[in-house]
This record gives structure tokens, C-alpha cells and sequence, in this order.
């Protein structure tokens, strides 16, 4: 299943953020989701914010698998020019750091003179505002369990030399990593209207049944037969859950609701849903596809030129034969 979401405000969120580039920007944060970092990493984001030093921050750690967070903290550390630092929004000293590992990013910014400029950017519903709320120790920004709910650009005082401007969240126009779009719905970042739960759910399962069958067996008492579809997975956790419609009939939306909220919540466990490799692999797949039908495109285009072409050679073909007719039929007479 495709998931895309792009609502229109979303195209001045990123009008905004290239406007701000410009007008001078020396590190830019981009709140991840340590659940999903690569699923909540905006390519669109890269190509506007290029050639800028980069602070990842990995939000929710406690909600994510800590030996996972590992990986990707050491992933995104390899990078030139990059630091990464998994957060929560109970860390004390939040705006400390931050300010700390900006300045390490960009040590020839500081001081009134010269204050470090950063962009704090993610997608929706990553927890931005709430990052934001906590950095200044009140409620700045108005702050839900909807994704898009911040819409206009916000500047703030993170230290006495540190301005941090708040944008929007953005999406892409287009997700290509399928495994991303299932990510992004499981974890709640897309609008409702986006994705069936249903569908979600299912590849959920086939995922957590593969990865972390212990949460599905403790939250669910579910037994994890190979022989089970996912299908009939989400009957058996919809039963234990009481998802169950007159005549004994599993309402299976229900129970899709209550394997995503359970994730969303944390009650399944600490759980991230993707590694560095594993995205890696998805991403390698998608893109070979892409290439494939491109491809399919190009070949298609060049034989609607080679059917243009014989046409328009056949009707020459047809008005030199009518013209050497006329010509003998001149002859003749």
C-alpha cells in the first residue's frame, strides 16, 4: 500500500524553510523519531538544508529499543559534519546540551556579535512542539496527538548567543520506501485519512512477528504459528482484546486500532522498526524499482515516437504513390 500525504500548508512550510536557509542558518536540527529514524528522516529536508552542519535528534529513546538506538546514533555519528544525540522529553538539561552540541558543530559561531543560528525542522507529530514547550520551560507552542499542528515559524532564545527558529512539520511529496509510508502510519506521523489501519496492522505484525515475537506473546498471548497469516493473527488479538461483533465475528478495524495504539503507547515494549541495514536493503529495492519503471516510461515514449514516425512515413509513402499515379495517369493522356 502507498501511503502519501502532503497537505497544501506543507508547501509553504517548505517555501519558509528555504527562505530561512538563505537568510543564514549554521546548524539545523531535525528531530527523528528513534522508533523510525531513516522512516522519519525528510530527503526533502537534505536537498534544502545541504552544506549545513547537522545536530540528529533521536526523540521518544524511551520508547525505542535501546540496542537499536545504538546503531543509529553510531550510523548517523559516521557522518561528516553530523552529531547525534537520542532524546526524551523528561531529559533534564535538554537546552544545555543542545546548545552544547551546536557549538561543537559550528565552533567559529558565538558570542552577541556573531550569535549560532539553528533550524529545528521534523515531521509532524515527531514531538517537535513538545521539545520546543520544554526548551523554554512553558507551553510556546500549541502541542497534540494530530500531525500538522504547528503552522507558523517561531524564534527562540535557547541560550544567550543561540537562536533556534521552530518550523512546521513537513512531509515529502512523494514516499518511495514503501516500508517507510507502513512506518510512518504505524507510528502515528501521517493523517488518519492516509492509510487504512487495517493495512498498516498487518504488515505491523508480520514485522513485530519476525522481530519482536516476545512483545506479541506477552502483550497479546498470542501463539505464533508459521502456518498463520497475518490475517489470522489480528483475529486471535482482536479476540483476546474483546474486538468481537455479534455472532462471534472479530471486528478486525478495532483490533488494527488497538495493536497501533498499543505501539503508539508503549505498551508493547521498546520498539523501533527499522535498523540502518534493514532500511538500507528497503531503500536499494524501492530505488531499483523506481529505475525499472522509469525504464518502462522511457520504452514506451520511444515506441509511441517509432509508431509516430512509421505513421508519418506510411502517409509520405501514400501521398508518392498518389502523386506518381497522377504522374502516369498525366502520361497516358
Amino acid at each position: 500500500m502507498a501511503i502519501q500525504w502532503f497537505p497544501g500548508h506543507m508547501h509553504k512550510t517548505r517555501g519558509a524553510i528555504r527562505e530561512r536557509i538563505k537568510s543564514g542558518i549554521d546548524v539545523v536540527i531535525e528531530l527523528l523519531d528513534a522508533r523510525v529514524p531513516a522512516s522519519s528522516a525528510n530527503p526533502l529536508l537534505a536537498q534544502l538544508t545541504r552544506g549545513r552542519a547537522a545536530l540528529k535528534l533521536l526523540n521518544k529513546q524511551d520508547l525505542a529499543d535501546p540496542e537499536r538506538t545504538r546503531l543509529w546514533l553510531d550510523h548517523y555519528n559516521a557522518r561528516p559534519d553530523t552529531r547525534a544525540v537520542a532524546i526524551d522529553q523528561g531529559m533534564k538539561g535538554l537546552a544545555r546540551t543542545l546548545a552544547q552540541e551546536c557549538r561543537a558543530l559550528a565552533p567559529n559561531r558565538g558570542g552577541l556579535d556573531k550569535p549560532l543560528r539553528v533550524l529545528v525542522c521534523g515531521i509532524p507529530n515527531v514531538g517537535k512542539s513538545t521539545l520546543i514547550n520544554t526548551l523554554v520551560g512553558k507551553r510556546a507552542a500549541k502541542t497534540g496527538d494530530e500531525p500538522g499542528i504547528t503552522k507558523n515559524e517561531q524564534k527562540i532564545v535557547l541560550d544567550k548567543d543561540v537562536y533556534l527558529f521552530d518550523t512546521p512539520g513537513m512531509l515529502w511529496p512523494k514516499i518511495t520506501v514503501p516500508e517507510a509510508g507502513i512506518n510512518l502510519a504505524a507510528c502515528g506521523a501521517v493523517g488518519r485519512n492516509a492509510f487504512e489501519e487495517e493495512v498498516v496492522a498487518l504488515d505491523l505484525l508480520a514485522y513485530l512477528r519476525q522481530n519482536y515475537p516476545l512483545a506479541l506473546k506477552g502483550r497479546y498471548q498470542l501463539e505464533l504459528n508459521e502456518a498463520l497469516a497475518e490475517g489470522e493473527l489480528l483475529e486471535a488479538l482482536g479476540r483476546r482484546r474483546g474486538a468481537v461483533l455479534a455472532g462471534g465475528r472479530i471486528n478486525t478495524q478495532k483490533a488494527a486500532e488497538i495493536l497501533l495504539n498499543d505501539l503508539r503507547a508503549g505498551v508493547l515494549g521498546r520498539i523501533t522498526l527499522e535498523t540502518p541495514r534493514q532500511f538500507a536493503a528497503w531503500q536499494a529495492t524501492a530505488r531499483a524499482l523506481e529505475e525499472a519503471k522509469a525504464a518502462e516510461r522511457e520504452q514506451a515514449r520511444a515506441e509511441s515516437r517509432r509508431g509516430t514516425r512509421d505513421a508519418q512515413r506510411e502517409q509520405d509513402a501514400g501521398h508518392d504513390d498518389a502523386a506518381a499515379d497522377d504522374g502516369q495517369d498525366l502520361a497516358t493522356d
